[in-house]
Parts: structure tokens; sequence; C-alpha cells
């Protein structure tokens, strides 16, 4: 089973529960950065899924918040998994190892961290009002199509292996269709719109698939 998140920030399927907690284990700091909520279907078996199943983003937020809290860039407790025996009793901890089911963060170090590295959206960063008219679905002059190929081109750094970066961008606006609308009655993307957003986000034009190293 694998895992296609919707929107790489969006913070709408996460229970404001969440929001009451002050310490996270790693696993569930990194799904809610990366906009899952630790108690839905990906957030609770994603670990079992293969590594391109996994929600976008969630290795590497894993990653990046296990070494700043090992760097006590990040406050919290770090837990290395368990040695046993063929007996199931503890005999030690594997060097190197982390339990990201038993490590801890703070929330407020975790949200620093992050301010800190320029990521100022998503679950651990307050909300904002200063986001740009054009992405702003309640603005006037909000236009889908302008949203959505902004939002691509933010989102899409770099290709997928074996693609081309236009290629790349409409996987995503694929992906994301819902989020502006851009469906046709049975919830389908609409083709030809996400040709033309993924016209307008792509940055190099002279085609071809990127190369892999």
């Amino acid at each position: 089973m694998g895992f296609i998140a919707t929107d790489r920030y969006s913070t709408d399927g996460i229970s404001d529960y969440w929001r009451l907690c002050d310490t996270f284990t790693i696993k569930q700091a990194a799904l809610l950065i990366v906009g899952i909520d630790p108690q839905s279907e990906a957030g609770a078996y994603c670990e079992g899924w293969k590594l391109h199943e996994r929600p976008e983003g969630y290795e590497a937020a894993k990653q990046a918040i296990t070494s700043a809290l090992i760097g006590g860039v990040i406050k919290g407790r770090h837990c290395q998994i368990a040695d046993t025996d063929i007996n199931g009793n503890y005999i030690g901890s594997i060097d190197g190892s982390t339990n990201i089911d038993s490590s801890t963060v703070e929330r407020d170090s975790v949200a620093a961290w992050m301010a800190g590295r320029g990521i100022r959206h998503g679950f651990f960063q307050p909300a904002t009002t200063d986001a740009p008219g054009y992405l702003d679905p309640k603005h006037p002059r909000y236009a889908p199509k302008l949203a959505a190929a902004v939002s691509a081109w933010i989102a899409v750094t770099v290709a997928t292996p074996k693609k081309s970066e236009k290629q790349t961008l409409e996987t995503w606006l694929r992906a994301n269709s819902g989020r502006f609308g851009l469906t046709d009655d049975d919830g389908n993307p609409v083709a030809a719109a996400m040709t033309e957003c993924a016209t307008v986000a792509n940055w190099k034009t002279t085609g071809g698939a990127t190369p892999t190293p």
C-alpha cells in the first residue's frame, strides 16, 4: 500500500487535539510536519511500507529531526533501540540506532528549529494571514489555475528520476487537483488544466528528462 499526499503542508486532515501536546515522538513530529495525522492509516502503518510508498517528505523530516535531536539543536529525549537476547531480555542498546517511537521532541523547540531553517508553515507554525492574495481562495480575484501553478512550482524543486520537470509538475498537480477545484464531475483531474498549469510552472523549457545520476 502506498500513499500520496494531497498537500505537502496541509493541516486540514490533522486533529486539532494534537495541538494540546507539548511533546511528540520523532515519528509523530515527522508526520505532522508533512501534514499527516499520526492516527490516520498512513500515520499508523507507513513504517511498514516501502520507502517510495511512504508520505512525501516523511523520511527527510524524520532524518532531520533525529539528527537535530542527537545534536542538541532540538530539545527532547533520545532513546536507542533496545537489544535483547533470544528470550526477549534487555541486554543493552544498539549503538547508533534511534527509536523513533520512544524518542521525544518538544513542540516549541521543533517550531523554533523549523523557523530557523526558513520553514514557517504547517502544523508546528502559527497560522499566518500574510499569504499572498493569489494563493488565498477567499480573495475576490483568486484564480485556481494561477494558484495551482504557483503552488506546484513551490512544491516541486527537482524532477523525479527519468521524468522531465514538466512531467513531475503534472504528477503533483494531478495529486492536488481537488485542492484547486480542477476536477471534473467524477472527481478526476482536468487534463487540459493540468497541462496548462504545468507549462506555466515549468522552469526548464528545453524538454527531455533529467539525466539519472
